[in-house]
């Protein structure tokens, strides 16, 4: 346990852990320091000296070490001759600290007024303005009028474009470096610093492309001024003007914490709608940050391509003849299915789990990765938090790119191996993460190799005895390169380790699956089986309901004449949709409250934001109404409801409540409106921080199924090895309808390492065509150090259908510019 130190700031005692900063002890005893460079999430660099005070210390007596005391007993103090910034001092025994003395204000009154020698007074019209840590302070310390000449302000550019979602008014940064350590330090990735000197410095991005980083958008929540802005909310509103509902976000299964800002507004026909993302801080999954594709990705829920109300054979309906029609079909049919995609609440899987159940039909979860029923059984429990890894600490991350696939878990697990976990990366290639990881913490393996990769740590000296010595051990596995049947095995292979190790089962320990929707856990704890390949499905079912999938368009179903009678549910006109016998128009997440599971197992709720759009209902309403026509009676008007059913059916939810969901706990650093100077503009917690399920792993059972086959997929002479990758930003129907990220998306395209192109003679920026199996597709080409030789790396979800690595053959299709 830390030692405890006592000091008083302005009269007041106050006792904190030693080693504490000045501005933190001050913030916990409720006085309130302001600052403009210090963030309690950054290292301090005490250059906007906002945050001066005075600050006495105990005269010590050299030969004894103790305290001088004056006639009265009381340790005389030493003042230095001048001011001391609070965010770079640490507290001492029996310091005593003046923040509102005369000198201090006066301090502090001087660092106003020079701020302001070239900063606009727009704030009029200044995004900032309503919320801007300057402003405010500038009522409490600036001067009423400036004793400085106009002709000495310096005017600079005020629309400087950083990257494609960030922009810069140079005029009003102040230079407090937030932005820059917040990415050097925090992301690690340096692609801001400053240019000039003195009064003409400047902020500059120094990557290629510019502002290269997932985490971009934190840097305008940090930005005390109106410097940094997103190009999606650029004088698009006035904060007072906005609404705030908390909010899950959908685009990956971290389960970042957010709050959705709305207004109503003339030129979007009087609805109220979405204007902007922020982080909502849960210091046990995203702190107070989310990426750029939370942030950003949203516009799916507004989109022109919604669906507003049923079809039926292409036309539209009313509810009860949608129903009637999509009972009729199923009732009919003597083979069928149903599928859904982790895109679902629990409430919605929930009802269409019952539904298939009462129907006698299997119910699937559409997945392209498996290994769900290991996380179930072998997952983090209650209690477990990320943040509490440390030193003798372990940390294994399998065939997943972290920072593609999940940016949060890459920032808590890159945070982790900081406080000096041990970070084991097990990887086909070069990830950001390894920078973390010593080298002899770096296994590579060949793709088409996965079923040897749990076998070789084992038999690496070092790694093993890591493992084992681990005071806990946490498993993050993806599925590079691999199939659904691959990725299960790994799963299964993954929890073998954490039973050999002693780690199953235990509080902080337990193993992560890298999902790529919201609520993939959630289908396998409730009972889903997984699939991908539809195809066979398509060609023996009679009848299919698909919810929240949409695999036309994805690519992996190709029309052969047969086509089973199609239910879809979904909210977007998607292929699948234009398919479909019957369409049922559900609403988006956004226009109702649910819960998701995150990959960490942790039960979270959502609210609603804005009004449902259309004639389009919530997915468990519309699965009770159509179970109605089947003869099941299922809960049709309450989410709260129907997780009270789930908490009572299944023993992993046992003592949820859908009530208590919602509740919070006090939190570091503080958050809110009157800590937006110290914390930023991320929104404080006040509708829940979620709850972790139950451990179900039984310690006796012996979690490795059938050994993964293994095969050769080395490339032969002629071909390349094609291995399917993740990518952050895809060509997914719920990203493309943000056009803000379009030019992070791209067009469809292959990674070639620069020997494998020039062996088959095709150079960076040409469309080839590529051939596996019994499929083809045009892609750009892209050249990259990273990849290994031999091997083409091909995203997800970008119209090229992948499930697994196979061998290919380039052909150049033609040259573009």
């Amino acid at each position: 346990m830390s030692k405890m130190v006592t000091l008083t700031i302005d009269g007041i005692k106050v006792t904190v852990p030693e080693g504490t900063l000045l501005v933190d002890a001050a913030r916990q005893a409720g006085i309130h320091i302001p600052v403009f460079c210090y963030h309690p999430k950054l290292e301090p660099a005490g250059m906007c000296r906002m945050c001066l005070v005075e600050i006495g210390r105990p005269m010590i007596d050299r030969n004894t070490g103790q305290p001088i005391l004056d006639e009265n007993g009381q340790p005389k103090l030493q003042f230095l001759g001048k001011l001391e910034t609070a965010c770079t001092n640490t507290v001492s025994e029996g310091m005593v600290v003046f923040t509102q003395s005369e000198k201090a204000r006066q301090g502090q009154k001087a660092t106003v007024e020079f701020l302001l020698t070239s900063h606009p007074l727009d704030c009029p019209i200044c995004d900032k303005g309503g919320e801007c840590p300057l402003q405010d302070l500038t009522m409490a310390y600036g001067p009423a009028q400036s004793r400085f000449e106009y002709e000495d302000k310096i005017h600079l550019a005020k629309h400087v474009p950083l990257g494609d979602l960030i922009y810069l008014d140079r005029e009003r940064c102040i230079l407090c470096s937030r932005c820059i350590r917040f990415q050097a330090e925090l992301v690690g990735e340096a692609v801001l610093t400053f240019d000039e000197r003195g009064r003409s410095s400047q902020i500059v991005t120094v990557s290629d492309p510019p502002f290269d980083s997932v985490f971009s958008g934190n840097t305008t929540d940090i930005c005390p001024v109106g410097a940094l802005t997103t190009a999606d909310f650029r004088f698009g509103a006035r904060p007072w003007e906005l609404k705030a509902a908390a909010s899950i976000c959908s685009q990956c299964a971290v389960g970042c914490n957010i709050v959705y800002n709305t207004r109503r507004e003339a030129r979007s026909d009087g609805r109220i709608v979405i204007k902007r993302v922020l982080p909502r801080q849960n210091e046990e999954v995203n702190d107070l940050w989310i990426c750029d594709k939370g942030r950003f990705g949203y516009h799916y829920t507004e989109s022109r391509a919604r669906l507003t109300a049923p079809r039926a054979e292409g036309r539209p309906v009313s509810w009860e003849q949608a129903l009637q029609k999509a009972a009729e079909g199923l009732r009919s049919a003597s083979q069928k299915a149903l599928i859904a995609s982790g895109r679902l609440s629990n409430e919605d899987l929930y009802t269409l789990k019952r539904l298939a159940d009462h129907l006698q039909m299997p119910a699937y979860l559409y997945t392209p990765i498996g290994g769900g029923e290991w996380v179930r059984r072998y997952g983090l429990s209650t209690g477990s938090d990320l943040s509490a890894l440390g030193k003798g600490d372990a940390i294994l991350v399998v065939a997943s790119d972290l920072y593609e696939e999940a940016p949060l878990w890459y920032l808590r697990v890159r945070q982790a191996a900081e406080r000096g976990a041990a970070l084991i990366i097990a990887h086909p290639r070069t990830t950001r993460l390894e920078r973390q990881a010593p080298h002899q913490y770096v296994l590579r393996y060949a793709y088409g190799d996965e079923g040897e990769i749990i076998e070789r740590l084992r038999r690496e000296a070092k790694i093993a005895q890591t493992l084992h010595e681990a005071r806990n051990l946490v498993i993050f596995f993806g599925n590079e390169g691999m199939g659904l049947e691959q990725s299960e095995s790994l799963a299964a292979a993954c929890a073998d380790l954490l039973v050999e190790t002693g780690h199953a089962g235990r509080i902080h320990n337990g193993l992560i699956g890298v999902w790529p929707h919201p609520n993939a856990q959630g289908a396998w704890e409730l009972g889903f089986q997984p699939i991908f390949d539809l195809q066979p499905l398509f060609e023996t079912m009679d009848a299919l309901y698909l919810v929240a999938l949409d695999p036309f368009g994805d690519g992996w179903v190709r029309q052969n004449g047969r086509k089973p009678f199609l239910i879809v549910q979904d909210i977007l006109e998607t292929a699948t949709v234009r398919q479909a016998d019957v369409v049922l128009a559900a609403c988006a997440y956004t226009e109702r409250e649910g819960t998701f599971t995150s990959g960490e197992r942790r039960v979270q709720r959502y609210y609603p934001a804005v009004p449902r759009y259309g004639d389009s209902r919530p997915d468990f309403a519309i699965t009770a109404a159509l179970g109605a026509k089947l003869g099941l009676n299922l809960e049709a008007q309450s989410a709260a409801r129907l997780f009270q059913e789930i908490a009572g059916a299944f023993p992993a939810f046992k003592g949820l409540d859908y009530a208590r969901l919602a509740e919070t706990r006090p939190q570091w650093p503080p958050t809110g409106r009157a800590d937006y100077p110290f914390s930023g503009t991320a929104q404080p917690n006040t509708q829940g921080m979620g709850k972790i399920l139950s451990a179900v792993a039984e310690g006796t059972m012996t979690p490795l199924p059938p050994t993964m086959q293994k095969e050769s997929l080395r490339p032969e002479e002629g071909t390349l090895l094609l291995v399917p990758i993740h990518r952050l930003f895809d060509a997914g129907s719920l990203l493309t309808p943000s056009a803000l990220l379009h030019g992070r998306i791209g067009a469809p395209h292959i990674i070639l390492h620069p020997k494998t192109a020039q062996e088959a003679g095709v150079t960076a920026g040409e469309k080839v065509l590529i051939e596996w199996e019994d499929r083809q597709a045009e892609a750009l080409v892209k050249v990259e150090e990273h990849v290994p030789v031999g091997v083409g790396l091909v995203p997800r979800s970008m119209g090229i259908p992948l499930s697994r690595a196979a061998r290919a053959r380039l052909h150049l299709a033609e040259r573009v510019r």
